[in-house]
């Protein structure tokens, strides 16, 4: 079913989480036992992050020699086991950054061959490595051109010739948003007319980069709706359970930490006590989206299942 079926049908706030594949000939055991624990409370769907590939330098007998490896493949895999042995929605997310359109369009051919009907659009990273474009390849710049790529093969409209006889794709397209803008847009009202390109473009339903103030999520709200996008917003969160991320977080995803949260996660003694302050402070976030109707909620654990029981249990699941 298609996340926005999901949300149209839905009589309360969903939940949803996002997992990441396990690194490169890593044990996909340890993320399985994540997806068991997260089916538990009935996620309508789960994504999966994608990852483009890393340049590395490495020095040999023979000088400094470059490689270029997928640091965590295995997404279409991992979809695929969702969807079949969990019956949940997979929704992998797809790259604009170290991919040309032709392999996305393959990829995305697979999707269809799975019977996966939902993809999140992103721009990706931009220091992932950049392809070489030979022999007439071409890449998608924006998130917004990956939308309309996409869109286009709903449509039936395909970058190979020989498949233009080839059924239309059913994709839902999703697509990423950011609260306090994006880093490298030069200010929120730049970055919501962008977003509204993505969804003139073909995109769906929108999910929000990470925040700890729920201000800047209805706050974003009012101003897209205020812009003309209508389509639904879902928040994302993700529970704070280290001191170190006290300063990973801000730097990695370029949002803010209230004083509220950070000034006891300085002053705790222990790991545990860390996470029960984050726990503590999701479930006030969580508690006043569902009081406001936010259309669900989804949360960043990646392979790190522990807080979300926490979570869960202390909301009474």
């Amino acid at each position: 079913m298609k996340v926005i079926e999901h949300l149209a049908r839905a009589k309360e706030t969903l939940l949803s989480f996002e997992i990441i594949p396990p690194k490169r000939g890593g044990d996909i055991h340890s993320l399985l036992r994540v997806v068991d624990d997260i089916s538990k409370y009935n996620p309508p769907f789960i994504d999966i992050t994608s990852h483009a590939a890393e340049v590395k330098y490495e020095e040999t007998p023979q000088g400094i020699k470059r490689k270029v490896k997928r640091k965590r493949p295995g997404t279409l895999g991992i979809c695929a086991l969702i969807q079949n042995k969990y019956n949940i929605d997979a929704v992998p997310h797809v790259l604009c950054n170290g991919f040309t359109r032709e392999e996305t369009e393959d990829f995305l051919i697979d999707l269809q061959y799975l019977e996966i009907e939902n993809v999140l659009a992103l721009r990706g990273e931009e220091n992932s490595y950049q392809k070489p474009l030979v022999n007439g390849r071409s890449a998608n710049r924006y998130a917004v051109d990956l939308v309309a790529q996409i869109n286009n093969m709903n449509k039936g409209i395909y970058l190979e010739e020989e498949l233009i006889d080839a059924r239309p794709s059913n994709f839902c397209i999703g697509v990423a948003a950011y609260p306090e803008k994006h880093v490298s847009a030069p200010n929120l009202e730049f970055d919501i007319k962008q977003l509204k390109k993505k969804i003139e473009a073909g995109a769906e339903y929108v999910v929000t980069q990470m925040f700890y103030d729920n201000r800047y999520y209805f706050d974003f709200l009012d101003k897209c709706r205020a812009a003309g996008i209508d389509v639904p917003i879902i928040p994302g969160l993700k529970i704070l359970t280290a001191k170190s991320q006290l300063t990973s977080i801000p730097a990695n995803f370029h949002i803010t930490l209230p004083s509220e949260l950070t000034d006891p996660v300085l002053e705790a003694e222990s790991d545990e006590d860390v996470l029960e302050i984050g726990v503590d402070w999701a479930y006030k976030q969580v508690s006043e989206l569902i009081e406001k109707k936010a259309p669900a909620i989804h949360f960043y654990i990646m392979q790190n299942s522990k807080p979300i029981r926490m979570l869960m249990k202390k909301l009474g699941f």
